[in-house]
């Protein structure tokens, strides 16, 4: 009997733990249209008719912020979401793109360095350079965007780690 009460208990342990460790994720801040694509900047760089008017919800690191007469432009080196659409910028980028926004931008406010997730829409492509090097960038006109702050990058994190051996943890 003990043995069986054991069995049961060990078997209903683990979907508890995981969906324990789920309910710690921030939902997505972003619901995708019907129109959503799922894609890379540096895909739609190379293809930038194929997806235009395509909505996408792509984040990344600022590089810079341009202020224009009627609009703004923010360069963003993109990098992949996780699942609540963080980006995860301790990978490799996904190519660079600018996020086109109405009015004035306050570069105060879009620091270079800070992570941002955005909704919009590509509207097309543009030359330039990053460096010396020719570059092709995709627009997109921003309908929503998100600036994360550290705690934000770090909620829904659980302290919970496995294994062998002895680990410090410094915060």
């Amino acid at each position: 009997m003990r043995k069986r009460l054991a069995n049961v208990l060990i078997r209903g342990a683990l979907p508890a733990s995981l969906l324990a460790l789920a309910a710690c994720a921030p939902a997505p801040i972003y619901k995708p249209s019907a129109n959503t694509v799922v894609t890379t900047p540096d895909v739609v760089a190379h293809e930038p008719g194929r997806y235009a008017n395509a909505d996408v919800i792509w984040g990344g690191r600022i590089v810079d912020v341009r202020n224009l007469p009627d609009h703004s432009e923010i360069e963003i080196v993109g990098y992949p979401l996780d699942s609540s659409q963080r980006p995860k910028a301790d990978g490799g980028g996904w190519g660079r793109f600018i996020a086109v926004m109405p009015g004035y931008v306050e570069s105060f406010d879009y620091p270079a360095g800070a992570l941002i997730t955005l909704a919009g829409r590509v509207s097309g492509s543009r030359t330039g350079e990053v460096g010396q090097a020719g570059y092709v960038y995709p627009l997109v006109g921003v309908a929503q965007s998100h600036l994360w702050t550290a705690a934000e990058m770090h909620s829904g994190h659980p302290n919970v780690s496995f294994g062998l051996g002895v680990g410090v943890g410094i915060r």
